[in-house]
């Protein structure tokens, strides 16, 4: 009986003991993850060269989220910026370790880069492990002040010329996508340097204003353009109307066709991304939740948001989570609908499948 009752008591002390490691296990496993972290750095794919408005939004963050990541790791950028970024998300995506010790400070664009057909993608967005996106980058079409182009019925009526970048960048597929979609007359200059090289062909006179330009990044980079009013802003490309910009007609309120105007959302989907963070896919979750964590705490610290408001950066973050949301929500658009935007999207010359 003695030994009946000792062997009872060991099953039911196994068992127990079973409990409590299975109850325990996902603590363990993110205390494993919190200590892993420790002493270590975390290499930092920026999809833009040095001094973009990419990097330093991704620089500046780094700088903060160090401190919100339990173990402290430290941060190193490593600028990727071919092909528009593109080569940044593949190599997260392909090529980084899955140990969460590398994450992608990626383009606008990447998330959708699959659905849309762009060339040279190598990586399914869906799969990534979306962290978070800093800020949204709506885009503003606007003339200079001595222009008498001073609304978008303006540009309906008569030819507006404006400075583009290269191909692929907004200031030469935004103005042309507005052309199909809403009859307006840009004609595109294109060519010029994606940074001064707008700004000043605009301040020269030698075109009329620019279309496709991000509202932040002209806050931050001609502050005196936003404060002295040099700007005739004609038009705003959003999901949602910029609260800087109350009397600004949205491009989606102005478009007529329903067909149209989900086209026009899902090629504004992107923008709504803004400046995303992600890590390759295949990443533990609890090294996911902790750098969601972390990032999610960086975005509301006192001294990251001061630091901020200092350099004109806006932020207006959206979580991993939403991210997820966003790109199921594109991803289920109608074949018609995908197809016609990757047309539109599509620079000059350029095949889609």
């Amino acid at each position: 009986m003695r030994e009946a009752t000792l062997s009872w008591t060991g099953v039911l002390c196994a068992c127990v003991a079973g409990l409590f490691f299975s109850a325990s296990s996902p603590v363990a496993a993110a205390q494993a993850s919190e200590e892993f972290y420790r002493g270590k750095q975390i290499t930092m794919l920026v999809g833009s060269g040095a001094g973009g408005g990419y990097d330093v939004y991704a620089r500046v963050f780094s700088r903060y989220a160090t401190k919100h990541i339990p173990g402290n790791p430290t941060f190193i950028a490593k600028n990727v910026p071919s092909a528009g970024g593109m080569v940044a998300a593949n190599t997260l995506y392909n090529s980084a370790e899955r140990d969460g010790l590398t994450i992608g400070a990626l383009t606008n664009s990447s998330g959708l880069d699959p659905l849309l057909g762009s060339e040279g993608v190598r990586f399914d967005a869906q799969k990534l492990m979306w962290i978070g996106s800093i800020g949204k980058i709506e885009n503003i079409c606007a003339t200079w002040h001595t222009s008498p182009v001073k609304s978008i019925a303006d540009v309906r009526a008569r030819e507006v010329m404006v400075a583009g970048a290269g191909a692929t960048t907004n200031t030469v597929i935004i103005p042309n996508i507005l052309n199909k979609l809403m009859g307006t007359k840009f004609k595109v200059i294109a060519g010029y340097d994606p940074g001064s090289g707008l700004t000043m062909a605009v301040e020269s006179g030698e075109t009329e204003g620019i279309c496709g330009m991000g509202w932040s990044t002209l806050k931050a980079s001609r502050p005196d353009w936003v404060t002295n009013k040099r700007l005739n802003i004609l038009l705003q490309l959003g999901l949602e109307k910029l609260s800087d910009l109350p009397d600004v007609p949205s491009a989606l309120d102005l478009i007529d066709d329903a067909e149209n105007r989900k086209v026009l959302e899902l090629i504004l989907m992107r923008q709504e991304m803004g400046r995303p963070f992600a890590a390759p896919p295949g990443v533990a979750m609890e090294r996911v939740n902790l750098l969601r964590a972390g990032f999610d705490a960086t975005m509301k610290d006192p001294d990251f948001l001061a630091d901020a408001k200092r350099g004109s950066l806006d932020i207006d973050p959206i979580s991993g989570k939403q991210i997820e949301a966003l790109l199921a929500k594109a991803y289920g658009s109608s074949p018609s609908v995908i197809k016609e935007a990757s047309i539109l999207l599509s620079p000059p010359g350029a095949s889609r499948p």
